[in-house]
C-alpha cells in the first residue's frame, strides 16, 4: 500500500510539474518519467492492473463526452472527406508500422501501435492491454504530438502563404459549453454508465474493451439524455494513472533501448508528413475544402489543439475539429481491432 501511494504521489507531482511547464501531454509524460525514475532507482514503483482499467474507462468516457450532436449532424455533409481521412490514416498506420517492424527491433504489435495516429492519453494504455511495449508506444506518441503541434502548423502556414490563402487569425472557434444545474448528479451518472459499460467491455475480452464500451455508452447517454459531463481533474487523474502504470513497468534495460527508437521516429514523422501532404491535397482537390483546412485535418494532433491552431490560420468553420474528432473515434474504436487481427493472422 505504501509503495502504491508513493508511486501515485510521484506520478501526480511530476506530472503536474510537466503540465505547468506546458509540455505536450505533460500530466502523462511527467507521470511516466517520475514513476520510471522511482522504479529504476528504488524498485518500489507499484501500480495494480486496476489502474490501467480505471484509466481506460475514464479515457473512453472523456472521448464520449467530447462528441456533440452537431458533430454527428455535420457528418452528413463531410462524410466523404471523413472516409478519405480515416482510410488514409489506416493505410499510413499499416505501412509505417510495418516499416518500423522491419527496420527496428520492435515487435509487430508494438510497431503498429507506435504508428497509430491516436492520442497521448489513450493509445499507450490500449497498447498495454494488447501486449505491446507501452513505454515505447508512449515515446512515439509523444513525438507525434510534439510534431503535430510544433511543426505541421508552421509548414501548413508556409504553404498557405505561398498559395496566397488568407491566414489572418480569427476568433477561436470553441466548442459549446452547457451550464449544468446539477453537475454532481450528471458527473456521477456519466461515471456510473462509463464504469458499468467499461466492466462489461473488460469482461468481453476484446482489445481495449473497457475504453471502447465506456466511450460508446457515454455517447449514447449524451445523445439520448443530452447530459454527460466530466470535470477536467478526472481526466488529469486518468493521465496520471496511465503514466504511472506504464512507468512502473520501465527498467534500466528499457531506458537503454530508447536509442533504438531513432529510426522508428524518422519513419513515423516521414509517414505523417506524406499523409498530411497527400491526404490534404486529395481532400482539397476532390471535395473543395481549402488546402490549409484539409492539411490541418490530416495533421496528427488533437481536436482541441486543432481548434486553436485553426483559428490562428484564419479558419472559421468547424470542419477541421469535426474531422479530428471523427479520426479520434475511429482510431480508438477500429484501429486496435484491425491491428489485433493482423497480429493474430501473422502469428506474432
Amino acid at each position: 500500500m505504501i509503495d502504491f501511494m508513493l508511486t501515485l504521489c510521484i506520478g501526480a507531482v511530476i506530472g503536474y510539474l510537466f503540465f505547468k511547464l506546458k509540455v505536450p501531454g505533460g500530466m502523462m509524460v511527467g507521470s511516466i518519467i517520475g514513476v520510471s525514475a522511482l522504479n529504476i532507482l528504488t524498485g518500489h514503483a507499484l501500480m495494480p492492473a486496476t489502474a490501467k482499467l480505471s484509466a481506460q474507462i475514464i479515457a473512453g468516457a472523456f472521448i464520449g463526452v467530447s462528441v456533440e450532436k452537431e458533430d454527428l449532424i455535420r457528418l452528413k455533409k463531410i462524410w466523404r472527406p471523413a472516409i478519405t481521412l480515416v482510410s488514409g490514416m489506416m493505410i499510413l498506420n499499416l505501412i509505417s508500422g510495418y516499416l518500423i517492424y522491419k527496420f527496428s527491433p520492435l515487435d509487430l504489435v508494438t510497431s503498429l501501435m507506435c504508428a497509430v495516429p491516436g492520442g497521448m492519453s489513450d493509445i499507450p494504455i490500449i497498447s498495454a492491454d494488447m501486449g505491446a511495449d507501452a513505454s515505447k508506444v508512449a515515446v512515439m506518441q509523444f513525438i507525434r504530438l510534439v510534431a503535430g503541434i510544433g511543426f505541421f502548423p508552421g509548414m501548413i502556414a508556409f504553404i498557405a502563404r505561398r498559395r496566397r490563402e488568407d491566414i489572418t487569425p480569427v476568433k477561436v472557434n470553441t466548442r459549446k459549453s452547457v451550464v449544468l444545474k446539477d453537475p454532481t448528479i450528471v458527473f456521477l451518472t456519466t461515471m456510473t454508465v462509463a464504469v458499468g459499460a467499461g466492466l462489461v467491455g473488460k469482461a468481453v475480452g476484446i482489445p481495449a474493451g473497457a475504453l471502447l464500451f465506456a466511450l460508446v455508452s457515454v455517447i449514447i447517454l449524451k445523445m439520448t439524455k443530452h447530459k454527460a459531463w466530466l470535470p477536467k481533474w478526472i481526466k488529469r487523474l486518468a493521465q496520471v494513472l496511465s503514466g504511472a502504470y506504464i512507468g512502473s513497468g520501465i527498467f534500466m534495460a528499457d531506458v537503454l533501448e530508447i536509442r533504438f527508437l531513432a529510426i522508428p521516429a524518422i519513419i513515423l514523422l516521414l509517414g505523417y508528413f506524406c499523409a498530411c501532404m497527400l491526404i490534404g491535397w486529395f481532400i482539397h482537390n476532390k471535395f473543395g475544402m481549402s488546402l490549409k483546412e484539409s492539411m490541418l485535418a490530416a495533421t496528427p494532433a488533437g481536436a482541441s489543439d486543432m481548434a486553436l491552431i485553426a483559428s490562428d490560420l484564419g479558419i472559421e468553420g468547424t470542419d477541421v475539429v469535426v474531422l479530428q474528432i471523427i479520426r479520434m473515434l475511429f482510431v480508438v474504436l477500429i484501429f486496435p481491432q484491425v491491428i489485433n487481427l493482423i497480429v493474430i493472422l501473422a502469428g506474432r
